[in-house]
């Protein structure tokens, strides 16, 4: 027997490949780990599930299977409930390992079975690293697991403090000399269990695997559950045999149709072994739950020559594991573009806020300007304020007599001033809080029109402005007319000539700047010129014999600037209760482009990885020792590699070497060793 710890001396080349190739996934697995799809975009629910799905197979698989070249080829059993999964691997490894349950779901945690010189590879977390362990160096009794949920159950020699947290999924390991070592079987939950956590963990385990041995029956071959899995199976080359379980004698023509089904579904190259319905007596028994070695021989003969030859399990291992780089790669490109549809859906919703709050704004600048807020209660107030001409007609008679005409003016009327100031600020709130208003109803029906946006509002009071927007839209005009009255303040502190006729009327002032700032005839018709006009000449007029004409236009400019910064910030306020449902999702930036940069730069890492790998040789896994699955050798085994039938080998070049398959080898050594 060649010594297990006899390895070939590593290829410098190889490793550094194999180590770019790791750094290069883990750089993936970053960022697929930091990629965001909350938004309800088209497509988005089967990616999201593809996004968990890559990155457990990264954990589970890729990034353990690479760090761990050695470690034994993983054969997860999966299957329909009551395929007769765990009757199959009992039966191969003639004791009761994974006791198959009588009610449904079966198989309710996770068996793996391994050779006792391999415990190592499946305690530590160099494999399956996500999975709680439960140990076991026994057999499992039907009542050791007979309603039992994973996590749970801590086996017969499972010590204290060795069982997983409650509740959490756990991996049942059971040490069999049955098993060559380097050879793992792993008794999965039914991927159709009634039970959703089964079925994920299922599919989970099915990722992880080196090699599916996928066990189906003569009635249920065709359900669409299974294929559904396999056909994904097919797009990452997964290496797959199927089990066709209780064949009717007289009905092989299902075998035939289930190898057309795997043609069509990609899987044209997965052996399909057929296993005959087990009768209560006859050739077909089961006895003490297991099938007989002849009906498990073809399948058992195939595994343990996968096991004792290195060379084989290499090639499936390394079949396997490229065919998941390269559909990762493709998984991840695809993913990136899913994420930029994202982020134009983020720019799309954003794009809805902004525009109709940005229209609020010049809603009521144009409000502002046009002269509209100088009709009704304004003029009325600023006409008791200003009187019937004869102020006006002081003001024609020359600059002059203006300064102490104004004074006059302010010091007889200080209690108008503050009734104008009060109808200004009821007429603008009424525009502010009218303007916000529609925006807030288009924004809301932009978004439920859109099916990233109606995602975002359920359960939110977004389409009317809040009820608190009316105070804050008053403080944001007594903020905005103290400004005006510091804007008079410093202007008249700033002209010696003047300070005499501001400290008799700032308000006055203040007031008849915020008339000038509203006050245009744009948008204005017959009547209401004259009025709006005549209103703001008074204005004009008043402030100009205080403070000078280019003065008087500075203020404006300035009063109606700090205007439009008030209003500004009260609609930026309204629009961030949407964007700030964005912003919390994080999908202006999704992360799109970094995963398509290191999804790429994976498939250059693989590339430089094939290259540099040589041939699979005895050291590259661990060689043949242990036992062998119940059957084996009693059927003639398979002389082609993995994945093909006989007859379909290329014939041998002329010249070329013979080349023995393992069970000639393995003969050959006994013979050598008994001589």
């Amino acid at each position: 027997m060649t010594d297990p710890d006899t390895t070939a001396a590593p290829d410098p080349r190889e490793e550094a490949a194999a180590r770019g190739l790791v750094d290069a996934l883990e750089t993936l697995r970053a960022r697929m780990g930091a990629l965001r799809l909350p938004l309800e975009t088209p497509g988005v629910g089967a990616a999201r599930a593809d996004l968990h799905q890559a990155v457990d197979q990264l954990d589970d698989y890729l990034l353990p299977r690479l760090r761990a070249e050695r470690a034994p080829l993983l054969v997860v059993v999966g299957g329909s409930t009551g395929a007769g999964k765990s009757t199959l691997v009992n039966s191969l490894l003639g004791e009761p390992v994974s006791a198959p349950g009588v009610l449904r779901p079966t198989t309710r945690a996770p068996v793996l079975v391994h050779h006792p010189l391999d415990a190592r590879w499946f305690t530590t977390d160099r494999v399956l690293p996500g999975l709680a362990r439960v140990t076991s160096s026994g057999h499992v009794s039907d009542a050791g697991t007979a309603g039992m949920r994973p996590g749970t159950d801590r086996g017969p020699d499972t010590g204290p403090g060795t069982g997983p947290a409650e509740g959490a999924a756990a991996l049942r390991l059971v040490a069999s000399e049955a098993l060559p070592q380097g050879l793992a079987l792993l008794d999965a939950p039914d991927i159709d269990s009634v039970e959703t956590a089964n079925r994920e963990l299922s599919a989970q385990l099915l990722g992880a695997a080196d090699l599916w041995l996928f066990v189906t029956t003569a009635a249920r071959y065709a359900d669409a559950v299974p294929w559904d899995l396999l056909s994904q199976a097919a797009r990452r080359r997964a290496q797959v045999a199927i089990v066709l379980d209780r064949v009717d004698p007289g009905a092989e023509v299902v075998a035939d149709d289930l190898r057309r089904m795997t043609a069509e579904h990609g899987l044209g190259d997965a052996r399909v072994f057929v296993l005959g319905e087990a009768a209560e007596q006859g050739p077909g028994a089961l006895v003490d739950g297991l099938l007989p070695e002849a009906a498990v021989a073809e399948i058992a003969t195939w595994l343990s020559g996968l096991g004792g030859d290195p060379e084989a399990r290499a090639r499936v291992i390394a079949a396997t594991r490229d065919g998941v780089v390269d559909d990762l790669v493709r998984r991840a490109v695809a993913l990136a573009e899913t994420a930029d549809g994202q982020e134009v859906a983020d720019a799309r919703l954003r794009d809805a806020v902004r525009r109709y709050h940005a229209e609020a704004l010049e809603q009521v600048e144009t409000a502002t300007s046009d002269g509209a807020l100088l009709r009704g209660e304004v003029l009325a107030r600023w006409q008791d304020f200003v009187g019937t001409g004869e102020f006006f007609r002081s003001v024609e008679a020359g600059v002059g007599r203006v300064r102490d005409a104004v004074a006059r003016f302010f010091r007889g009327r200080p209690k108008e001033a503050p009734q104008v100031e009060q109808a200004i600020a009821h007429g603008l709130e009424s525009v502010i809080l009218d303007a916000a208003e529609q925006a807030a109803e288009r924004t809301f029906a932009a978004w439920r029109s859109d099916g990233a946006g109606a995602a975002l509002l359920d359960g939110l009071d977004l389409a009317r402005a809040p009820a608190t927007l009316r105070t804050e839209v008053a403080e944001q005009i007594r903020g905005w007319q103290e400004d005006v009255l510091g804007l008079v303040r410093e202007q008249g502190a700033a002209r010696r000539g003047t300070a005499r006729a501001v400290s008799f009327g700032v308000n006055a002032l203040g007031v008849s700047l915020m008339v000038i700032v509203f006050a245009s005839t744009a948008g204005l018709t017959g009547a209401e010129i004259g009025i709006a006009g005549g209103t703001a000449i008074v204005a004009q007029k008043l402030l100009e014999a205080v403070f000078g004409d280019e003065a008087v236009r500075r203020l404006a400019a300035q009063a109606k600037e700090r205007l439009n910064g008030r209003v500004e910030a009260v609609l930026r306020g309204q629009a961030a209760r949407y964007t700030a449902q964005l912003d919390a999702l994080g999908t202006q930036e999704t992360g799109a482009d970094g995963v398509r940069d290191a999804a790429h730069r994976v498939a250059a890492a693989a590339r430089v990885e094939r290259a540099a790998r040589a041939a699979p040789t005895e050291g590259v896994t661990r060689p043949w020792s242990g036992g062998l699955l119940r059957g084996a050798g009693t059927f003639r085994p398979p002389e082609t590699p993995p994945g093909t039938r006989a007859g379909d080998a290329p014939a041998a070049e002329e010249g070329a070497p013979e080349r023995r398959g393992w069970w000639s080898r393995r003969r050959a050594r006994r013979e050598e060793g008994d001589r």
